[in-house]
């Protein structure tokens, strides 16, 4: 892969963690489990993203 690909593919993965961080701040739930899903999208930026898509939404919007 070329520097400038895995450049634009960093800058990616940035901007859908940020959203991410974003979405669970803006969700209705505990501070606890906030916090708990910002810090497994920062430790795991692609795996923790991508849980919180899938699973995290969910369960965030089942609790309203």
């Amino acid at each position: 892969m070329l520097p400038t690909t895995l450049s634009l593919l960093g800058a990616v993965i940035l901007i859908l963690d940020i959203f991410a961080i974003v979405s669970v701040l803006l969700g209705k739930t505990s501070v606890m489990r906030k916090l708990l899903w910002i810090a497994i999208v920062l430790l795991l930026p692609v795996i923790g993203m991508v849980l919180y898509f899938l699973i995290g939404r969910s369960a965030f919007d089942a609790q309203v």
